[in-house]
């Protein structure tokens, strides 16, 4: 699932976003969000979120849960 959608996303949930310094080369960060930053319900690039380790990206992807 891509991370456009705000009402996917809650805290605790493993994502990978992207960091502003790695959106020129896409590199992804996996991690566990603690707070979600976009108050709109859609964003075209990904909702931003913070981290529990207090990183902040936008989600590129949600991590599937088995």
């Amino acid at each position: 699932m891509n991370g456009q959608n705000r009402s996917d996303i809650y805290p605790g949930l493993e994502v990978d976003i992207i960091l502003k310094k790695d959106q020129r080369s896409g590199k992804l960060t996996r991690g566990i969000v603690k707070d979600l930053l976009t108050s709109s319900s859609f964003h075209s690039r990904g909702i931003k979120v913070r981290l529990e380790d207090g990183q902040v990206g936008r989600v590129a992807e949600i991590v599937e849960e088995d």
